[in-house]
């Protein structure tokens, strides 16, 4: 058992999937300032002017998509990485893996 454990313990591949996701745990946190910025900033244009921003809408919807791609890397749901490893355009829907 032990063995395994420092087997698994002396691949690159653990210590590369560690390091990213302790960068994209960062990139997640700022991701979640920024859409409270994106929430108050749509809410103060709809108080104002009584329509939805176009363009901070279509922002906040790529922000979610980019957040929600960001959580199943972290989850281990996927091995696709985020941007910038991936465009940013990426859609919401995201081939899964099996699950055997």
């Amino acid at each position: 058992m032990e063995e395994q454990i420092n087997e698994r313990l002396s691949q690159v591949q653990i210590w590369k999937r560690i390091f990213l996701m302790l960068l994209f745990s960062v990139i997640l946190t700022i991701v979640r300032w920024l859409m409270w910025a994106v929430i108050l900033l749509q809410l103060f244009f709809v108080l104002v002017s009584g329509e939805k921003n176009r363009n901070i809408l279509s922002f906040g919807r790529g922000l979610a998509v980019y957040d929600y791609h960001l959580l199943l890397y972290l989850t281990f749901a996927t091995d696709a990485l985020p941007f910038p490893f991936s465009p940013w355009n990426m859609q919401a829907k995201l081939q899964l893996p099996d699950e055997n």
